[in-house]
């Protein structure tokens, strides 16, 4: 399996590749995309098929041979996670091509024979129509690297879910670079994981009415296979989608089809158009619909309004703007803003006690007039269940914060009165200046107050638990790694040690200045002063060896508690020993800040002895080791494709430890009992009481209030996260800079040609 880090320098170096093929050709992002998300599914499609073929394949009669083994095989594919691919549809077919064949033809009947072969039981073709065919206008140069980018080895070989990340990845790449208009195909991830972990996907009728690009159904998949350790295939589950956009329908299939799963996925105006009739019979519904919409004519929906079957309004119409003239809308009455509309439609399609998580403009929870008699109406019901207000920079092509809404029509009796506010503002990781995220650790956190809302303390010991049982392991590779990390610094040590005594031997200085010359730039000052260094970095290695040694020992000595707590372990253990945690975590980041201190330290003595004493040029200078230590001592090159460092190891496995010791301080620091407690600013369980005295705001920063006091683990996170983020802000403008230096140096030479 690929680390993180191989995965996205693959996604990055894939996407680059691609990328440079569309800047070189004479196509539009938009024009571009679809046919290379068409390859992707095409490549991974293939791989997964590759994976299941010899178990479908042991099923078949050997006596069954040419078209009738072909049948038996196809017939093989049904139910499994993967999709059954005709001879020519396979991307090694593809691949293996002799020059001079028509490509674009022959990827184009490919994906006809996809569509055509890829059948439920029932013989219906799931993906008539969505497969992009549009190759015989591209460059047949094009077309010819476009195959051998998305056939490395690597994806060759690729497990596990690579491609479904690859494919993501793209979609969310096209997104930001304009391939859609507002990118409404792709919501990111991490806000669909987090409506996902709240409402808990498992079973039964699953809508998204607004599905783009499929993304809620994908990580739905993922949540059964990751929470409840089965595939969609071993739970009843159902997925429908609704989409206004015909091309956005169809990476919603390809997207389905590359996670093997199945969805009928329908084309119509939310607005105007219910073509599943679902309401009222949905478990799960969940969707990221657009924001804002203004120009929803009154004449279309007024039938909706009504709590009966066919009702998708049961609280009424929002707001009026007027009458509209416009060329898309005719004459006629507007709703002045759509958000309403959209949350009673999630609603409406709820079964008795189905769960509803949905992305909405932060607006909405505040909006007055009919919008506000909306809300109430809809707070009267007990059913709003999770409010939680996301920071900004979510989007990849708006950076406005947003609000994910969250409906439970099962909520126990006791709850009925209450809506759990969180203020998750505050909580998220900078990737770039125009990006954040939520790590898998922030996402389980935030869930675990929803956990403690529900009366799920279980769950909540059991995460706990799982970031203790990381730290054991992070511990138990600790001291082999800084024992390591301690052979190559005294290597180094020895060298640059042996080399001082050389700087004080007559005849070696004399020696090497012979050789060097009249301007050998090695005065008897200089000479003294690397000594001096030297000096100073063996008496301070002592300090660093004893502050390594202490988060050592501290960590030999509670290891065996930690991995015998790894089992499941009540509530009151697991507090105790995280309190012991949290007692030996000032050692375990000395221990690394001294590893870091000491590698600077003798790095910056080895550069001056390379750059400013030419070590080189001493006869008995060991280059050989010196050469290994200094590699050993610094970061990987990535891009290279280099294996983690003695440096990397070490350094990840007392961060890595650290992390975690972290993660449990900020649960039982805020939940110190293993329940739900309000916390101020981040979440409070609010009343209807307190509902209607804040005009039925449903605006988590209304209720939480501001943090009290000081947490210093979390003041840490913020003050690096926030220097990354001003360090991209910095590179981005930078790059604009230059970019604006070149045009107006082009168009200055342009005037004078």
């Amino acid at each position: 399996m690929m680390d993180y880090q191989e995965l996205k320098l693959l996604e990055d170096d894939l996407w680059e590749a691609a990328d440079q093929l569309r800047a070189n050709s004479k196509l539009t992002a938009s024009e571009y995309s679809m046919p290379v998300l068409g390859l992707i599914f095409l490549r991974h499609a293939t791989t997964r098929f590759h994976a299941l073929l010899p178990d479908v394949e042991k099923a078949v009669p050997a006596r069954a041979t040419g078209a009738l083994r072909e049948d038996r095989i196809k017939l093989g594919f049904q139910g499994k996670a993967a999709i059954y691919l005709p001879e020519t549809a396979r991307y090694d077919y593809l691949a293996a091509l002799p020059a001079g064949t028509k490509v674009g033809e022959a990827i184009r009947d490919a994906m006809i024979a996809i569509e055509d072969s890829v059948t439920d039981q029932k013989g219906q073709k799931l993906l008539e129509g969505a497969l992009p065919k549009d190759y015989l206008g591209l460059e047949q140069d094009l077309l010819a690297e476009l195959i051998k980018i998305f056939n490395r080895p690597a994806l060759q070989t690729a497990t596990g879910d690579v491609f479904g990340r690859i494919y993501e990845y793209f979609l969310n790449q096209f997104a930001q670079s304009g391939a859609q208009e507002g990118g409404e195909f792709f919501t990111p991830p991490s806000l669909v994981r987090m409506i996902v972990n709240v409402i808990e996907p498992d079973h039964g009728v699953v809508l998204d009415p607004a599905c783009g690009s499929a993304g809620m159904f994908v990580q739905t998949g993922h949540f059964i296979e990751e929470s409840r350790h089965k595939s969609t295939n071993e739970v009843d589950i159902t997925f429908y989608g609704q989409e206004k956009a015909d091309l956005n329908s169809k990476l919603a299939r390809m997207n389905l089809a590359v996670h093997g799963l199945e969805g009928n996925i329908r084309i119509g105006n939310t607005f105007y158009e219910d073509h599943h009739q679902l309401v009222g019979l949905c478990d799960f519904v969940m969707a990221n619909p657009p924001f804002n919409v203004d120009s929803v004519q009154v004449a279309k929906i007024k039938s909706q309004v009504g709590e009966n079957q066919t009702g998708r309004l049961p609280f009424g119409l929002p707001g009026i703007a007027g009458k509209s003239k416009g060329k898309n809308n005719g004459d006629g009455e507007t709703i002045s803003n759509a958000n309403s509309l959209w949350v009673q439609y999630f609603y409406s399609y709820l079964n008795a006690t189905g769960r509803a998580g949905f992305v909405m403009a932060s607006s909405a929870s505040d909006a007055g007039n009919k919008d506000k008699e909306i809300r109430q109406k809809l707070v009267e019901t007990g059913h709003v269940d999770v409010m939680m207000s996301i920071g900004p920079k979510f989007f990849y092509t708006r950076s406005l914060p947003c609000t994910l809404w969250f409906f439970d029509k099962g909520k126990p009796a006791k709850l009925l009165d209450t809506v759990l506010m969180i203020d998750a503002r505050n909580v998220y990781t900078v990737v770039s200046a125009r990006s954040h995220v939520f790590t898998d650790e922030q996402l389980a956190n935030l869930s675990a107050i929803t956990w403690l809302y529900r009366g799920q303390h279980d769950k909540f010991v059991a995460l706990v638990g799982s970031y203790q049982s990381q730290v054991a392991e992070w511990f138990v590779a600790l001291p082999a790694r800084v024992a390591r990390d301690g052979e190559t610094v005294a290597a180094l040590f020895s060298a640059l040690s042996n080399f001082g005594k050389l700087t004080s031997d007559a005849a070696a200085i004399g020696s090497v200045r012979a050789k060097l010359g009249e301007d050998h730039g090695l005065p008897d000052e200089l000479l003294t002063t690397y000594r001096d260094e030297l000096l100073k970095v063996q008496v301070q290695a002592d300090e660093w060896g004893t502050a390594i040694k202490e988060a050592l020992d501290a960590v030999e000595e509670i290891l065996p508690e930690v991995q015998r707590h790894a089992a499941n372990t009540g509530f009151d253990a697991r507090k105790a020993l995280q309190a012991k945690l949290e007692e030996i975590n000032p050692k375990v980041k000395a221990g690394l800040a001294a590893v870091e201190a000491r590698h600077k330290a003798w790095l910056k003595l080895l550069d001056m002895a390379e750059k400013q004493l030419r070590a080189r040029q001493w006869a008995t200078f060991d280059g050989d080791t010196v050469r290994d230590a200094k590699k050993a001592m610094q970061p990987r090159d990535v891009k290279k494709r280099e294996k983690p460092t003695v440096r990397d190891q070490v350094v990840e496995a007392f961060k890595r430890a650290s992390y975690f010791i972290a993660q449990g301080h900020w649960l039982m620091s805020r939940f110190p009992d293993g329940l739900y407690k309000n916390v101020p600013g981040l979440c409070k369980t609010v009343t209807r009481v307190d509902i209607v005295a804040n005009d039925y705001s449903l605006t988590p920063g209304r209720y939480v209030g501001v943090a009290l006091g000081n947490q210093e683990d979390d003041d840490e996170e913020a003050f690096a996260g926030r220097m990354k983020e001003i360090h991209s802000e910095l590179a981005l403008l930078n790059a604009t800079a230059f970019e604006l230096a070149e045009k107006i140096s082009t168009s200055f030479l342009e005037m004078f040609e």
